[in-house]
């Protein structure tokens, strides 16, 4: 794929990212940066939804597990479902009843302004990680595509990404992120099922036989329920994959900001089911994708080091037409920066909520105290985007296999206390010690963590994978009630 159609291409899709944003910016104000005016249609959140879940991590890793995972992960997807109906039944009728507009104030109002400062703090260095990492892994992407073919640093990618993430989300906030999610799901998607029939058509089969050498190929086993000390058996990976996504998505500020932006708990509630359903069948997607460049390689005598190599590979340089480089290219674009600027939005909105508690600080009724809160959310917005640049820059020396594995892994640990605490709320009535909850996040992770190391040895040969999150969520609820009182 040459450098001038990789160049345009990112052009193309950074003018059309300033156009939404700028079309659903024009009557933004500092609340609606937040909130964005609690008026997206039903239709649009679900599609954004999707988007949402699936960064370009997940557009560049999915296809490579299969070689490893096969359709495990669908095994996961399965649990994610579950995770949703106690999302769309349970979370968000509490978050329209107290009226937040961050999800840790909730803490506050069960508990202490400390449980929401300690939730806000869990969320914000897990966010600013795991995002920074999905960005990084992009750029790297970016870095050899068109960076290196120009002698440029990996420094400067990574500051021209979150330039253009900050300026493209510095007025509109999350009603911007919202619009450019659903626009990122659309093409996502259509890049999917292009590269799927440019695929088909270079193996020279038709529909029927690509989905007969699918079923039939060492890529495609779905369930593994033969050894339950295998990180893919379907118990642990279906019951990881029901806590990963009420914690990374029912309890994260980035997930539920959208979700939040709906007119009523009603809309909210039927635009998540309706997420789950388009993202299960997306996620299948990617996995026949992936089974499908594995036998596309195999079939040229070809190999790549990394899964995590295999999309972009053979899209580019395999000699597939054009278009299919394209595509990849404009998938991944807009997984990108949608991804970047949904986290750093909702990154400044939890941070000046709840950490710098403005709305405490500033009335916002007035105009005085609407454009001082105005000006610290702009601050707070240009030093989170300078931060996650440091980070990604900080990644740019090192290199990690099943990026995706990796980032749930970090959240199991990070999102545990957020669990914990949340359960703890919602299921009990007793009020917990100021100077605990602190203690309890950060005590309950480091337990987990030696618990996982020495499960082999501890544990008959048991080895933890996603499910460690449970284990984590637990030992946080056992900190809690050690520390509690009976509520007030």
């Amino acid at each position: 794929m040459s450098s001038v159609a990789i160049v345009a291409t990112v052009v193309v899709y950074l003018a059309m990212l300033f156009t939404v944003a700028w079309l659903t910016s024009r009557s933004s104000s500092s609340a609606s940066f937040f909130t964005g005016g609690r008026n997206t249609p039903r239709g649009v959140a679900a599609i954004a939804m999707v988007g949402a879940a699936m960064s370009g991590v997940t557009y560049i890793s999915v296809p490579g597990t299969v070689a490893s995972d096969g359709f495990s992960y669908l095994q996961t997807t399965l649990g994610f479902f579950v995770g949703y109906l106690i999302i769309a039944f349970v979370l968000i009728p509490l978050y329209y009843r107290t009226g937040v507009v961050s999800l840790y104030e909730y803490l506050n109002k069960r508990f202490n302004l400390t449980a929401q400062r300690t939730g806000a703090w869990l969320f914000f260095v897990s966010k600013l990680l795991s995002a920074s990492l999905r960005a990084f892994v992009i750029c790297a992407v970016l870095q050899a595509l068109i960076y290196d073919r120009y002698g440029l640093p990996f420094g400067l990618n990574a500051i021209v990404m979150m330039a253009m993430v900050w300026l493209y989300t510095r007025r509109g906030g999350v009603k911007a992120v919202v619009w450019v999610e659903m626009v990122k799901t659309i093409l996502m998607v259509s890049s999917i099922v292009l590269c799927i029939v440019f695929v088909i058509k270079a193996l020279g089969f038709n529909f029927n036989e690509a989905l007969t050498t699918i079923a039939n190929s060492d890529y495609s086993q779905i369930l593994f329920f033969d050894n339950p000390l295998d990180r893919r058996y379907f118990w642990k990976q279906f019951i990881a994959g029901i806590f990963l996504v009420v914690a990374m998505t029912g309890l994260d500020q980035d997930m539920m900001q959208t979700m939040l932006t709906c007119r009523n708990q009603r809309d909210s509630q039927r635009s998540m089911i309706q997420s789950i359903v388009v993202q299960v069948v997306v996620i299948t997607l990617f996995l026949s994708l992936g089974a499908l460049l594995y036998t596309f390689i195999d079939s040229r005598g070809l190999s790549v080091e990394r899964g995590d190599d295999l999309f972009g590979y053979v899209a580019t340089e395999c000699g597939l037409p054009a278009i299919v480089g394209v595509a990849f290219l404009l998938g991944l674009v807009a997984s990108t920066y949608s991804s970047a600027g949904s986290a750093l939005t909702a990154l400044t909105t939890s941070f000046t909520i709840d950490i710098l508690g403005i709305n405490r600080r500033y009335d916002s009724t007035t105009h005085e105290g609407s454009e001082k809160a105005s000006r610290v959310r702009r601050y707070v917005h240009i030093a989170i985007a300078v931060m996650m640049c440091g980070v990604i820059m900080l990644f740019g020396s090192w290199r990690s296999a099943g990026v995706i594995t990796l980032i749930f892994t970090m959240a199991s640990y990070t999102y545990g206390p957020l669990l914990g605490m949340f359960a703890f709320g919602l299921f009990t009535k007793r009020s917990v010690r100021k100077w605990a909850m602190p203690l309890v996040a950060l005590a309950s992770p480091a337990i987990s963590y030696v618990i996982a190391t020495n499960s082999k040895a501890w544990f008959g040969g048991y080895t933890f994978s996603y499910e460690i999150l449970i284990v984590n969520a637990a030992l946080s609820i056992l900190g809690l009630c050690v520390f509690s009182r009976k509520g007030e």
